[in-house]
């Protein structure tokens, strides 16, 4: 049987364009869709094999934004994008009118930090039959860091997850098109997300993909304390320790280094003794 592009044997790059003002790290950069191409374009030439078009910030306290100006934001960049390139784009919306309208400009990746639980999202998503990203998050994200609780964080990341497995086939959509993602600094203070990362094997041995994204993230300036326009070094490493443990995808806002090292890894993981 063909393998199937999203669950690839080897660690692949998800390169984030963020056409957004206010995004945590990049916010207004690619707002026009020329700029937002021109990334895109650049990412993939230095190594992405998927690039992930965002139009909602969801960094901590994020304002929410109306569907219809999601749209605007995305869709133009969509279609430019898909005119000049054949690679594989993802749409990192909740929104199910934005899952429509991006599946039928050519999206091939559903990648949504709510898990489709907005009202309509999971019909929606079925409807496209395009692969999902699951990513586990607690309420808002304007809410989601006063719901950092947890008795056993790998484990309930893991249990919410499979629950929304079920949900999804009880939607019609099949178990084999499902990506994970135990969403690095959503609902989770730095405790969590080291022994998420430390123990990502529990999750990628669920047997689906896994997507982590730690690009730039405050986890990295907690461990280092530096700004967020210094931390490519810090996510490289951890990136690179979620690939030792079976991860899929990695996510980030830079490609080029994480490409060079995971080619490193390759080059070594061959001559691994048994």
């Amino acid at each position: 049987m063909q393998q199937r592009w999203w669950c690839p044997t080897t660690p692949q790059i998800m390169g984030i364009v963020n056409i957004t003002p206010d995004s945590f790290s990049d916010g207004g950069c690619y707002k026009q869709v020329d700029a937002a191409v021109r990334q895109a374009l650049r990412l993939e030439q230095e190594g992405a094999q998927l690039i992930d078009l965002g139009g909602e910030s969801t960094r901590p306290g994020a304002a929410p934004v109306s569907v219809q100006e999601e749209m605007d934001r995305v869709l133009p960049v969509l279609e430019k994008l898909r005119a000049q390139s054949s690679i594989k784009i993802s749409i990192d919306t909740s929104s199910p009118q934005l899952m429509t309208e991006a599946a039928a400009l050519g999206a091939d990746l559903i990648n949504d930090v709510r898990a489709l639980g907005r009202p309509g999202a999971l019909e929606a998503a079925a409807a496209t039959g395009l692969p999902v990203c699951l990513m586990h998050m607690r309420g808002e994200p304007q809410t989601m860091q006063q719901q950092s609780i947890y008795q056993q964080v790998v484990a309930e990341v893991g249990q919410w997850l499979e629950a929304r497995v079920q949900a999804c086939a009880a939607a019609g959509i099949l178990r084999e098109r499902l990506i994970l993602d135990p969403g690095f600094g959503f609902a989770k203070q730095l405790e969590h997300n080291l022994a998420l990362l430390a123990n990502l094997s529990a999750l990628t041995n669920l047997g689906l993909p896994v997507l982590v994204g730690m690009s730039r993230k405050r986890m990295l300036g907690e461990i280092t304390g530096r700004p967020v326009e210094e931390r490519e070094a810090a996510g490289l490493a951890a990136h690179l320790m979620a690939a030792q443990q079976g991860a899929s995808w990695l996510r980030v806002h830079q490609v080029a280094g994480l490409h060079d090292a995971l080619q490193v890894w390759r080059a070594v993981e061959q001559y691994t003794q048994d």
